[in-house]
């Protein structure tokens, strides 16, 4: 299905509206003067509020994309879209619901 490329700086939210940064170690292809993601990097989640009743907290830690680009490349990995899909999860690795990209660059497309 074809989406705006996610790149570096652009906002997305786990379930619970807890921020997605992106770290990748692309550095040679950019939008909007940012590295673009590609699926080998890596996305750590802050501010997730998520709690279970119990004795410890649950809150979402890292996104994983599952479905990434199927033509675009970067350094041999597949580009993310904003309309990838991928899984939100706790520390303990417990699924905790889909990533959300709410704003990329408007330009460039991928498929």
């Amino acid at each position: 299905m074809p989406g705006l490329l996610f790149h570096v700086g652009a906002s997305a939210i786990c379930p619970h509206a807890g921020q997605i940064s992106t770290i990748s170690s692309n550095t040679r292809v950019l939008v909007s003067g940012q590295p673009v993601a590609t699926l080998a990097d890596t996305y750590l989640i802050a501010g997730c509020p998520f709690t279970i009743p119990g004795p410890k907290p649950q809150p979402c830690v890292k996104a994983q994309w599952l479905v990434p680009a199927m033509r675009v490349f970067i350094n041999g990995q597949p580009a993310i879209l904003q309309t990838s899909t991928g899984i939100c999860q706790s520390l303990e690795q417990i699924p905790q619901g889909p990533p959300t990209i709410v704003g990329s660059q408007p330009r460039v497309s991928g498929m």
